[in-house]
């Protein structure tokens, strides 16, 4: 059903695209052992990334989180291709830790690395173990970003761990991937209050609601668009972003404004 209220969602039906960018915070790249997808490779990335407006797309591809020694080079080898419309974040993998030559390679690879991603439900190891104190000093001094996987009522990186970690690194730009998803609006509340602290939206929206109980919880101003691409459809998370019960305002700040501030501020 059209959203009859938003010119946004109007000119979306009219035209097939929005009339405003779009920066995707969440993808992945890469085939995958356990499932098939119809395109994984950068070139088809960035052919879906232009049929739906997405200006950048910022990923850790498979192979990275599958190798955390060699897989990385995957991930330079894509942004490397197409420099103005990826970056990547380099892989943290609590149970293979090696922070001085991790650091180094995001430091050598500016324009290729916004920081780094962890998950904690994956390693089974709390985000905010002091383990991965050394990552998190050095993103808190050079304020790039920390892509979390979050999850409603986990022990590894639910809400209680994410708070952990923005009190005591205020500077880390820290983006809570599913923004703990079935848990969100308790999530959106408790962490609002941590100005360095963003919901990214990847699989929020299959559930009509939970959208708008971030928003209404936490304002649009700190929430990031993410798809999980390829897991899921561009397409599908920009139409329910434009049927949520929001504003124009708000579906521009989660599409391209928020993103567009934080990238100019790194």
């Amino acid at each position: 059903m059209i959203n009859k209220n938003s010119e946004l969602a109007l000119e979306f039906w009219r035209t097939g695209r929005l009339p405003c960018p779009i920066r995707d915070f969440h993808a992945h790249m890469d085939e995958h052992a356990e499932i098939y997808f119809p395109f994984s490779s950068a070139d088809e990335m960035v052919k879906d990334m232009d049929r739906n407006g997405v200006k950048s797309l910022f990923f850790c591809g498979h192979f990275a989180l599958d190798d955390p020694l060699y897989g990385e080079k995957y991930n330079v080898e894509a942004v490397k291709k197409y420099p103005d419309r990826l970056r990547a974040y380099h892989i943290i993998h609590s149970r293979c830790l090696d922070p001085e030559r991790e650091i180094r390679e995001v430091d050598e690879n500016p324009d290729v690395y916004v920081g780094f991603k962890l998950l904690g439900d994956y390693n089974r190891f709390p985000v905010d173990d002091p383990i991965h104190d050394p990552y998190y000093e050095y993103l808190n001094e050079t304020k790039k970003f920390l892509l979390l996987h979050t999850w409603g009522g986990s022990a590894w990186d639910g809400i209680d761990n994410v708070e952990s970690i923005a009190k005591r690194f205020p500077e880390i730009r820290i983006f809570c991937g599913h923004s703990f998803f079935s848990c969100q609006k308790e999530g959106a509340e408790r962490l609002k209050k941590y100005p360095n602290v963003y919901f990214e939206l990847t699989a929020i929206p299959i559930v009509r609601g939970y959208l708008e109980d971030i928003v209404n919880a936490a304002g649009s101003e700190r929430v990031l668009f993410g798809t999980d691409l390829p897991w899921f459809s561009t397409m599908h998370g920009v139409g329910m972003v434009l049927g949520a019960d929001i504003t124009d305002e708000d579906r521009e700040n989660i599409f391209y404004r928020n993103g567009d501030r934080l990238f100019d501020e790194r």
